[in-house]
C-alpha cells in the first residue's frame, strides 16, 4: 500500500520503452480503511469490502488518467490497462486455497475508457498453482542473459526471487518478508511509513539471538513452489518471536533489515550459487539493505535493475502491462516451474472499454 505505481509502456520498441511512469499515494483515509480490512483476523463487513473495492478502482483510474495527462496522450493510445489490484488475502495454505485482489475492473474501465485486464492470480491457483510469484515469467523475458547467471529479487512488502540460470527453465518463489516488517515496526514506533535509506536501522545493532529466532520460521525451510504474505509475516508474528525480552526498537529494526537480507541471500546461495543479484521494488532504495545483501552475497555482484536498463521502481507495473498484452493476444503468462500449477495459463479477465 505504499503507492499506486503506474507505467505507460511502449512494447513496439525493442527493448520495451517506459513512456511515462509515476506513483500516486492512496488518500490517508482510504489507506487506513484498506489496512483495517487486511489486518482483520476474523471478520469484515461485506458492505465495507464492496465499497472499498470500488474506491480503490477509482483511485487506480485517477492515477492512470493523471499519467496519460502528464504524457500528453489520450485513452485511445492505450491498448489496455493491466491491473493487479490491491491484495486483501493470499491464502494458499488453507484446505481451499484462494487469493483476493480488489479494485473493481469494471469501474476502472468505465472511468478511463480503456480496456482492462485484471484478476491475474486466481487462474493459476485454480490450476493447482500458488498464484505467486507471477513476475518471474516477465523477468525471464527481459532480464535473462546468455553470459551471466542472474537472480532478480523483487523486494516489496514480501520479497520474491527469480532464478535465471543459463540453460535451465525459469524458477522463483517468495523468500519471505521484504519491507513489510520494517515498515510496520517503524510505523509503530516513529509514525513513519518506511525507513528511508535504512537510516533508523543504521542507529541500531542487529540482535543475533532475535535473528536466529526469526530464521527458525518453518516457511523458510519449505521447498518451492511456495508463496506467502502479510497473513504470516506481521507484527503479531514478530512480537511472538521476540518473547518477553526487552529490546531497543532501533535494534529490532536493524535485525529486521538483516533478516530480509538473510532470507534473500540464503535462497540465492541454495538455488543459484554464484549468480549475480539484481534488486527491484521499494527495497532497491534501502542502502542499508543493499549493503547487507552485498555482504551476504559476496563475492557475487549486487546491483539494482537500473543496471539492466529498467527502473527498479516500475518493474512490477511494466510487468502487469506485459501480462495484459499477453492476455489480449491469447498467450500464456505463467509457468508451472514457478508456481507449481498443472501448466501454463492465460491469466486475467478482460473488461472491454466499450
Amino acid at each position: 500500500m505504499d503507492a499506486i505505481d503506474a507505467a505507460l509502456v511502449d512494447f513496439s520498441a525493442s527493448p520495451l520503452r517506459i513512456v511515462a511512469a509515476g506513483a500516486t499515494a492512496y488518500s490517508p483515509s482510504l489507506k487506513s480503511r484498506i489496512a483495517s480490512l487486511i489486518e482483520s483476523a476474523d471478520s469484515v463487513a461485506l458492505d465495507e469490502v464492496g465499497q472499498i473495492d470500488v474506491e480503490v478502482a477509482r483511485a487506480f483510474a485517477r492515477a492512470a488518467l493523471a499519467l496519460l495527462r502528464d504524457a500528453g496522450l489520450g485513452a485511445g493510445c492505450v491498448a489496455a490497462i493491466g491491473s493487479h489490484g490491491q491484495t486483501l488475502r493470499h491464502r494458499t495454505d488453507l484446505p481451499t486455497p484462494f487469493t483476493w485482489q480488489i479494485g473493481d475492473p469494471n469501474t476502472l474501465a468505465e472511468m478511463t475508457g480503456v480496456t482492462v485486464v485484471a484478476d491475474f492470480r486466481r487462474r493459476d491457483i485454480a490450476a493447482g498453482g500458488q498464484g505467486a510469484p507471477l513476475l518471474p515469467v516477465f523477468h525471464d523475458q527481459v532480464f535473462r542473459s546468455d553470459s551471466e547467471d542472474r537472480v532478480i529479487a523483487n523486494v516489496g512488502g514480501i520479497s520474491n526471487i527469480t532464478v535465471l540460470l543459463r540453460g535451465t527453465p525459469v524458477t522463483g518463489f517468495d523468500t519471505g518478508p521484504g519491507n513489510r516488517l520494517l515498515d510496520a515496526w517503524i510505523s509503530r514506533h516513529l509514525g513513519r511509513d518506511f525507513d528511508d535509506d535504512g537510516a533508523w536501522a543504521a542507529t541500531g545493532r542487529c540482535d543475533p539471538a532475535l535473528l536466529r529466532q526469526l530464521l527458525n520460521e518453518p516457511y523458510l525451510s519449505l521447498p518451492p513452489p511456495k508463496s506467502t504474505g502479510r497473513e504470516l509475516f506481521n507484527l503479531p508474528w514478530l512480537t511472538g518471536r521476540m518473547g518477553l525480552l526487552s529490546r531497543q526498537p532501533q535494534d529490532v529494526q536493524a535485525t529486521l533489515q538483516e533478516y530480509t537480507a538473510a532470507t534473500i541471500a540464503d535462497a540465492v546461495h541454495r538455488y543459484a550459487p554464484g549468480a549475480a543479484l539484481y534488486v527491484c521494488g521499494g527495497g532497491a532504495h534501502n542502502k542499508g539493505l543493499l549493503a547487507a545483501l552485498a555482504r551476504r552475497i559476496a563475492p557475487n555482484r549486487v546491483a539494482t535493475t537500473s543496471s539492466l536498463g529498467l527502473d527498479p521502481d516500475f518493474v512490477e507495473a511494466v510487468a502487469f502491462a506485459w501480462f495484459a498484452r499477453r492476455t489480449l493476444a491469447g498467450l500464456t503468462s505463467s509457468a508451472s516451474s514457478v508456481t507449481g500449477a498443472s501448466g501454463a495459463r492465460i491469466l486475467g479477465g478482460v473488461y472491454r472499454a466499450a
